[in-house]
């Protein structure tokens, strides 16, 4: 695993890194950043949530400088979804270097694109059809333009905008950097790069069988505002013996702990500023029991090998596949069962569907406890405590007091002291956390704009759905710029 800091960024952009609350590159950040960032060009084949924004994304912060405000960088994507998509989250990687981002799609009004355009971004993610509209008002100028990104090639060429991709490639300067990204690599997208690109390094990250045994999987849809609630609730109803909850951030892994130990758990936090000695101090303790919640980031986490860990929670969902993998890894050893539950806000369903399907694996939803579910289910863990004291001690000693007991009082009222004397106080103790973004993939809809746009006969895409639909007008035969409108879809 390769971590940000290792990639020699600057600091704004590892600064934004952070905050966003990533610290590993994904696989094809790591092959692609070095690449993109000495200037080469590359062919980027990649599945859907896998991290490629960040990979194409990065590089060009990088590059470009605050104070020219001309349009460098050119993202194409099929989709208006995909390229507000992609515009947001390269303002989130840019905030800090004051480089910033606008996505131009059909759909919206043409003037206040244009008056946004003035403004002077130095990143336009724009889908085909309406981009070609602005070459031809000369409303985006491409001489300026250093880097052009073709996001998602095989979904524009299954749309019918692999003749639109020639046209806008021809119209910006030869002298460019260009990066292409793509799930399949069908004919015609190898054409356009063996024409259209200079010595392309290729960078093929290939989904790896990543399947999950003797792990039950699930899911509760929860807002960000309300998942450290579900998680004490949770820990209250399971009473796990050991559990490990992973975080995003350094962070909210010292928040999260804190917070638990506010609440009456023994839990610490472990991530990557912690001495060595703190490290194997906080480690000692979880694999003897002493703490019984261990929080962590994907860093810190590494190589970590106990045994007996019942539950792992996705606190902040990971953002690539494998990194999942990795986390919910901790539980099921040794051929015992072991649970895991992913904290999923309901933007990130599209991206836990990519893990699903790259995982091969089951991951079922669960319906968040509540407060009065966790307290009766700490009354039930005492039960099963004494039914458990019952069958496994001997309890004669006692036989005396517990007669005299019943002799004075109602068997109903001995058992209710019993389990309130026993049963841990919940404390209700407010907990803030710092927030970070979500993680979605772009899910383009059904349907859309007007007009006829050619369509794949493909009913799915590596988790997303594929639109029908397309560009206002159509699209003329001779690739030429006269009737374009849109270039996006609606989602349905």
């Amino acid at each position: 695993m390769t971590t940000f800091k290792e990639l020699n960024l600057s600091e704004p952009i590892l600064k934004s890194i952070e905050q966003m609350g990533f610290e590993e590159a994904t696989p094809i950040q790591k092959e692609t950043i070095p690449y993109a960032m000495e200037g080469k060009d590359v062919i980027g084949q990649a599945q859907t949530g896998t991290g490629k924004t960040a990979a194409f994304g990065i590089p060009m912060l990088e590059k470009f400088d605050r104070n020219i405000r001309k349009v460098r960088g050119l993202i194409i994507a099929p989709t208006r979804e995909l390229a507000i998509q992609v515009a947001e989250e390269l303002n989130r990687i840019g905030r800090n270097k004051g480089i910033r981002a606008l996505a131009i799609y059909g759909g919206q009004p043409m003037q206040r694109q244009i008056r946004a355009l003035k403004d002077g971004p130095q990143m336009v993610v724009a889908t085909p059809g309406r981009l070609m509209d602005h070459m031809r008002r000369k409303t985006i100028r491409t001489t300026d333009v250093e880097v052009v990104v073709l996001d998602e090639a095989d979904e524009m060429l299954n749309m019918g905008f692999i003749d639109d991709i020639r046209d806008i490639l021809k119209g910006v300067p030869s002298e460019r950097q260009t990066l292409l990204f793509s799930a399949t690599m069908p004919r015609e997208i190898r054409e356009i790069a063996s024409t259209m690109m200079k010595n392309p390094e290729e960078v093929k990250v290939k989904a790896k069988e990543m399947t999950v045994e003797n792990i039950e999987q699930y899911f509760m849809e929860v807002p960000e505002r309300y998942k450290f609630d579900t998680l004490t609730n949770h820990l209250d109803i399971n009473a796990p013996e050991l559990s490990i909850v992973f975080s995003r951030t350094k962070k909210r892994v010292d928040e999260i702990a804190e917070g638990l130990q506010a609440r009456g758990f023994k839990a610490e936090g472990i991530h990557g500023d912690l001495t060595q000695g703190k490290r194997e101090s906080v480690l000692n303790k979880f694999k003897h029991g002493r703490i019984e919640v261990l929080v962590a980031t994907d860093v810190a986490a590494r190589g970590l090998d106990i045994s007996g860990v019942t539950h792992v929670y996705n606190f902040d969902i990971p953002q690539d596949p494998e990194s999942y993998v990795h986390r919910i890894g901790r539980t099921g050893r040794a051929g015992k069962m072991g649970e895991a539950i992913s904290f999923i806000t309901p933007r990130e369903i599209g991206h836990l569907q990519v893990i699903q399907k790259v995982t091969k694996g089951q991951i079922k939803r669960l319906v968040p406890p509540t407060n009065q579910q966790a307290q009766l289910g700490q009354q039930q863990v005492v039960v099963e405590n004494i039914v458990k004291a019952m069958e496994d001690r001997n309890l004669k000693e006692y036989n005396e007091s517990a007669t005299q007991l019943l002799e004075e009082h109602d068997s109903v009222s001995i058992i209710s002291a019993a389990l309130s004397l026993l049963t841990k106080e919940r404390k209700n103790t407010p907990v803030r956390l710092s927030s970070i973004a979500p993680i979605s993939v772009q899910r383009s809809g059904r349907g859309g704009g007007k007009g006829g746009n050619r369509r794949s006969n493909n009913k799915r895409f590596y988790g997303k759905r594929r639109g029908q639909g397309g560009q206002k007008g159509g699209r003329n035969r001779k690739g030429n710029f006269q009737n374009r409108r849109g270039g996006g879809r609606k989602r349905s």
